[in-house]
């Protein structure tokens, strides 16, 4: 069975720690529950000036979800910002997919619209940190024949 390869070009490198980096400023407050109600009030009123519709009321389950998910990606961000390595990357990038997924069935069924500039970025960074490795799998050439590959200008990091 043949391991996924990643990429390991200092580009790619940048582009996991430019994607932990958005997570940690996106995520930081839901990490708790006081900074997540000022989150949320912040959301909600926002959505609702621009028409984009409101956040539901707080309640304790809501606010216990959504500190899980804030503490967890805190942690996995931080870890990509101190320690960027390629398979950070492809794992962030399929997280990002069901991120996509997720959102994009709870906009399907009535979510606020507010919800759609979080579903371009998950699926903008999920297909940026992707895309080289299902590139290099597929062509068996390395990155280095990617477009990310030829702007980098690296030598020899290719993986197999």
């Amino acid at each position: 069975m043949r391991r996924p390869s990643a990429p390991s070009r200092p580009a790619y490198l940048q582009l996991v720690r430019a994607s932990a980096w958005y997570d940690l400023v996106v995520t930081a407050g839901f990490a708790t529950p006081w900074t997540y109600a000022l989150v949320h009030d912040s959301l909600s009123s926002m959505g609702g000036a621009l028409g984009l519709g409101v956040l539901p009321a707080l309640d304790p389950m809501q606010t216990l979800y959504a500190n899980l998910m804030g503490s967890v990606v805190v942690v996995w961000a931080l870890l990509r910002i101190v320690r960027p390595l390629p398979s950070h990357g492809l794992f962030d990038g399929a997280a990002r997919v069901l991120f996509a997924t997720w959102q994009a069935y709870a906009l399907g069924h009535g979510a606020p619209r507010l919800l759609w500039p979080f579903l371009a970025m998950e699926a903008a960074f999920g297909l940026a940190q992707l895309w080289p490795g299902w590139w290099t799998r597929r062509t068996g050439r390395g990155l280095a024949s990617h477009p990310i590959g030829r702007r980098a200008g690296a030598h020899g990091c290719d993986t197999p």
